[in-house]
This record gives C-alpha cells, structure tokens and sequence, in this order.
C-alpha cells in the first residue's frame, strides 16, 4: 500500500487534523517560518486597530512541541482521534464528531487561550480526547508507561507528568482539555440521561447534511460495520449512541500497550 493510499484509508477527521498539524508545525521548527504567526495571542486576535488574524484560533491547535514533540504530539493526536472518530457509539451520526472537536475547542480557546493565555493549545485538545476516551469505559484497563491503571485515572495521570516536565502553566493549559471535555459528556450525556433533563447540545444539520454518507455506503467502524442512510430514510439512534454508554474500543490500552479488561484472562 502507497502512503497516499495509507492515507486516504485513514479517518478522514483525525488525518485532516494530524496532517495540518504536521505541515504547520514542522517547517516552523525547523526555522522556515516563526510559529509566532500561527499560535494564539488574544491581542491580535481580538483588535480593531487592525485586520485580525482569526486563523489563530485554529492555527493555535496545529502546533506541535519541538525535538520529540514533532513525532509524539501527531502521533497522541491521530491516536486518540481515530479512537472517537471510529471506535465510539457516540459519533456514529454524520458530523458528531467534528461537532465535539469544534466544541471542546472553543470552550479551551476560551479557558486557555483567552482567560489563561496559552499561546498553543494542542495538547490541551489531546487531553480532551483522552478524557473522552476514558470515559467510554472508565474501569478498561490500560497502561500508563509501565502502570497499568483504570482508564478514568489516565487523564490524571498525563497531567502529573506535566507538571514534573512543564511546570504548572502548562498543567493548567491542558487541564482546560478536560474541563471543555467534561462539559461536552454533561450537556450531551449526563443532563439528558441521569438528570432527567433536555439535551442541551446537538449536531446542527449543516454539519449532518455536509458529513452525511452516500445511502448504502459502508463504513467499517471499531464495533461493527454501518450504512449511509438512503435517501428519504428516518435515522434511528439507539439508546447507548444517544446516552453514549457502553465501551467500543478494541485497544487494550490507549497509550498503545497491551492492557486487559478487569477480570479478564
């Protein structure tokens, strides 16, 4: 299989997003352009004294650390992405997820980059993944570097190592992953499901419309294989996509060892 071939199996949002990143941020570092132009700064964002630079609030999620952080930042990045894209129930309805990325990504351009004033904020939308993933089944097991732990703890865990690494700036920059994150599971999930309320928050039928799938196409997915709806046809949801319940990822461990289930063999 060719590389373009490789990439165009892949899917489709996490090797947009993975891609961008790696073309923003590789010639950056390697000094062929200031990354300057490319991360947040509310200052020129937020101005009438003269145009602004509104890619900023995009560009800002692309941009990679240096040395290592050009392999392992895409890396995390397509890894968690292809988990939810794929692998979860909850995104299965056309343009679900790049709904969830364009509303965890405001709410950490809010919290990080305007309130705190993070520059670059891509690992903050890495943690939001990994809490999302987590919360898909919160007891798998999985393995942190040499820990093996529950999957609800691993969020945690990712922000203790940096803080020992990058201080408590940046601890508070990728903490804002998991606040957006957490929103985005109660206004979708545990509002409607355990509080009895309305959900607050849905795909908007551009984005439904714009992602929909020709009728009777195949998508292969992590639980099971799906069809476009065909023209004319009601969608139904069932109640575990609607509440996203329920686990659907194949990975023993989200870091990419081989963990197992509790209780398993």
């Amino acid at each position: 299989m060719s590389f373009q071939e490789a990439y165009f199996a892949a899917p489709p949002v996490s090797r947009t997003i993975t891609a961008a990143a790696v073309l923003i941020s590789v010639p950056g570092h390697l000094g062929l352009y200031s990354l300057t132009w490319v991360v947040f700064f509310k200052d020129y964002v937020f101005t009438i004294r003269e145009l602004p630079q509104i890619w900023r609030c995009i560009t800002a999620f692309l941009v990679t650390g240096p040395s290592l952080g050009l392999i392992m930042d895409p890396f995390f990045l397509y890894h968690y992405s292809t988990q939810l894209e794929i692998g979860s129930p909850r995104f299965s309805r056309p343009g679900s997820y790049v709904f969830y990325l364009m509303f965890v990504s405001l709410i950490i351009l809010l919290t990080g980059g305007v309130y705190l004033g993070g520059a670059v904020l891509l690992n903050a939308l890495s943690m939001a993944m990994i809490y999302t993933v987590a919360q898909e089944d919160p007891n798998r097991q999985v393995q942190f570097f040499i820990i093996q732990m529950p999957a609800k703890y691993l969020p945690y865990a990712s922000l203790a190592i940096t803080y020992l690494m990058a201080g408590p700036f940046q601890t508070m920059i990728q903490a804002t992953g998991i606040f957006a994150a957490h929103l985005y599971d109660f206004l979708d999930r545990i509002w409607p499901q355990f509080g009895g309320g309305q959900q607050l928050i849905q795909t908007p039928q551009i984005l439904q419309k714009w992602f929909a799938t020709p009728g009777g196409t195949q998508q292969n997915r992590a639980y099971g294989t799906a069809f476009g709806a065909r023209a004319g046809a009601q969608p139904q949801a069932s109640t575990q996509n609607q509440s996203g319940g329920g686990s659907s990822f194949s990975s023993g461990s989200v870091w990419g060892g081989s963990g197992r289930r509790l209780g398993g063999d």
